[in-house]
């Protein structure tokens, strides 16, 4: 899912990237290569950072970098965006060209995948274009010979002209390659003893490109190579023109005799009939027979059941009849193993969290500080704060590890597969899928990975809709009204087992939601047609079962709940202050109930119900703790640790199954979290969109539960 605490934090988004070089001979390397072929498992293995690896294209969104050294240099790792070329048809492709032209990188290590080469070897000749500091790095050797894929990695070397070194980059001994290749290159920066691979393009192309180069070399030289660049300006990238002016501080195209070659070689291509497109299918099309010609009798291939176990898989769980069930079925295994899991630990967690209390109780007594300070920092912020992390985090260390083990398994992209169709009809992307499973975790966390979305609008599609699948902070509500009103509380695993099977059907009917609203949305605001999605699908892997459970706890369950507690406790203190401040003999807080309760009998809810929502936007966690504390004119919030006990109290106030099913509702389809906000906020850069990103789930909530409670009502 690509959350983590260094990448997807708030203050990840346009922060650039800055070398960090310690000495000034460091050498700077530029870590390329397609997604999902091992490049941040390489990074990670060669510079000893934690960063996360994912097992789903498009996850490296951002730029990251580490240090690592031999007996002869020490090099700055920088890991680029995952890519499938150069051709900057996505916002990855142009990171990664313009840090491997631009970015003053000594080499550049091109990652590839053993078991599919040739589509690789695409990367590496558009890379040897624009420079000959080249190191070809084969990962994945082991999967390949458990495919029955044998590699001649000198014979590859020989016909790229570059060093390409075998890796199985789990295994960080086979990596010493890699680092002696990297020694070589950066000891011969100006490629003399080295002779790369020059792909031929069709002589028509050929011929264009001898018309532009002379020019091209003549004003921006020294640097550049001057046939890449003459071939860029033959294809019309539009975003070209502005990075070499940023760069090189000028514009090919604003000088004559670059303009006027230009033109004459346009000429020259249009007297043959080759335009813009029919140009790039050239290109792409030489691209493709260069990588299968030094892949011939290079790469050896004999039949494996290893792949067709994969394919075997494949037909399970992504065919039309099979696909959508197992994938409920998964999510209904992930909801249980969380509910019954996350119990036990939780009880235990409250039990020590409020024994601190107790003890901070004490040390404030022993102080004689004012009853209204002790009241305000541990009646209000403290215990709001226990209550957060101990609702939270169970729940969380068992549901992010078991999602991140199907997104390390490589199933998550199935699931996108899966999704595409439905996507589509809604005039979206399939990859809003992926967002969609991390808003599970964090609905903040789904926002940031649309960062995956190259379109702006789909991007812009995906955010909107993201608050509609319920996050970890909102299952401790569904689960306990699901089992109070419609299972029964008193335990067990059948118990837990309807909860699961209940709550993935209102799961589905979030998912449901994210649907049509997204349809409703591209049929208005958002008007546009669907762009193409090309998703690889990766082979299954077992899963790095250790790095899971300590990347999912340290990078994602700590990170979300760091901000959540970071929030909840100011919404702490201004919970204790309202119930605890009167007006009249009754407290601020029931006066606001009182206010409310008119709107909210129209949603089949009651003022207490409605200000719990309002009082819990900066962590959702808190709604149902408040709701107690109204009900019981407490002046803190209060656990009932029974949920029997809980049902009671609630059936006196006058809840009924139409009520628990009405905050169901509003549960789901209501307003983001502050921390879900704050992000779309940075993430769209504005206000505008934030606010329907808030009013959209509001709205929806407001008139499904609107329309239950007539539906009940009217039928007595």
């Amino acid at each position: 899912m690509g959350l983590t605490n260094s990448s997807v934090g708030l203050k990840t988004i346009d922060t650039g990237l800055t070398i960090q070089k310690q000495a000034p001979g460091d050498k700077v390397v530029a870590l390329a290569g397609n997604p999902n072929v091992g490049k941040s498992t390489v990074f990670n293995a060669l510079t000893g950072l934690n960063q996360h690896t994912g097992n789903w294209p498009g996850k490296t969104v951002a730029s990251a970098q580490g240090r690592c050294a031999t007996r002869e240099n020490a090099y700055i790792l920088v890991d680029i965006p995952g890519t499938y070329s150069l051709m900057a048809h996505s916002a990855e492709e142009e990171v990664a060209r313009n840090f491997i032209c631009f970015g003053g990188a000594d080499a550049v290590v091109v990652v590839c995948d053993a078991t599919c080469l040739a589509r690789n070897l695409n990367l590496v000749l558009q890379t040897l274009e624009i420079t000959p500091n080249v190191v070809v790095c084969v990962n994945l050797m082991d999967e390949a010979a458990r495919k029955g894929i044998r590699l001649d990695l000198e014979l590859l070397s020989a016909r790229l002209g570059v060093p390409v070194v075998g890796a199985a980059a789990r295994r960080k001994k086979t990596l010493a390659g890699l680092l002696g290749a990297l020694d070589r290159v950066c000891g011969d920066p100006g490629g003399r003893g080295r002779a790369p691979l020059a792909v031929r393009y069709p002589q028509a192309v050929e011929n264009a490109v001898a018309l532009l180069q002379p020019a091209v070399e003549k004003r921006c030289g020294g640097g550049l190579s001057s046939r890449w660049l003459s071939l860029k300006l033959l294809e019309g990238d539009p975003t070209l023109g502005g990075e070499l002016r940023a760069r090189l501080g000028r514009d090919p195209l604003q000088d004559p005799e670059v303009s006027a070659a230009l033109v004459k070689a346009r000429a020259e291509l249009a007297a043959r009939g080759i335009g813009g497109d029919r140009f790039k299918d050239l290109v792409v099309a030489a691209l493709v027979k260069a990588a299968d010609g030094v892949c011939q009798g290079a790469v050896l291939t004999r039949g494996h059941p290893y792949a067709a176990l994969d394919r075997r898989l494949d037909r399970l769980l992504t065919s039309r009849l099979t696909g959508y069930p197992v994938m409920l079925l998964l999510l209904a295994g992930i909801f249980w193993l969380t509910i019954t899991g996350a119990n036990y630990p939780s009880q235990l967690l409250a039990q020590g969290l409020f024994w601190v209390q107790d003890r901070l109780t004490e040390l404030f007594l022993y102080l004689h500080a004012p009853a209204w300070l002790h009241g305000a920092l541990v009646l209000g912020v403290y215990r709001v704060l226990a209550w957060v992390v101990s609702v939270m985090l169970p729940p969380m260390a068992i549901f992010f590890p078991l999602f991140t083990l199907l997104e390390d398994a490589g199933y998550l992209p199935r699931v996108a597969y899966n999704l595409d169709r439905p996507f589509k009809r809604c005039c979206a992307c399939g990859k809003q899928a992926l967002c969609m499973c991390m808003g599970f975790g964090c609905n903040a966390a789904g926002v940031i990975g649309c960062r995956i979305i190259d379109s702006p609008r789909e991007r812009l599609l995906a955010i909107l809709t993201n608050n509609f699948v319920p996050c970890n902070g909102r299952f401790p509500t569904l689960i306990a009204l699901l089992t109070m009103f419609f299972v029964g509380a008193a335990g067990g695993a059948f118990s837990s087992l309807l909860s699961a099977l209940l709550l993935t059907g209102v799961i589905v009917l979030g998912v449901a939601m994210t649907f049509a609203m997204t349809r409703l949305l591209s049929k208005t605001l958002l008007r546009g047609v669907p762009s193409s999605f090309t998703l690889e699908l990766p082979p299954y892997r077992r899963p790095q079962i250790g790095r899971v459970l300590l990347r999912s706890v340290f990078d994602r369950t700590l990170f979300v709940l760091g901000r959540a507690a970071a929030v909840a406790a100011p919404a702490g203190l201004v919970i204790w202050l309202m119930a605890n401040v009167t007006v009249g003999g009754a407290s601020v807080l029931n006066h606001c109930a009182a206010f409310l309760d008119p709107l909210a009998r129209l949603l089949g809810l009651d003022g207490v119900i409605l200000l719990a929502f309002l009082l819990g936007f900066p962590a959702n966690e808190i709604v149902i703790p408040i709701v107690i504390m109204a009900y019981m004119a407490q002046g803190s919030l209060v656990d009932l640790g029974d949920l029997a006990q809980m049902k009671a109290l609630f059936a006196a106030n006058g809840w009924t199954w139409a009520t628990a099913v009405s905050t169901m509702l509003f549960s789901l389809m209501h307003w983001p979290c502050s921390t879900t906000l704050l992000t779309i906020k940075k993430e769209t850069g504005s206000w505008k969109w934030t606010a329907l990103a808030a009013a959209l789930p509001t709205a929806a909530g407001a008139l499904a539960c609107m329309a239950f409670t007539a539906a009940v009502r009217l039928i007595g």
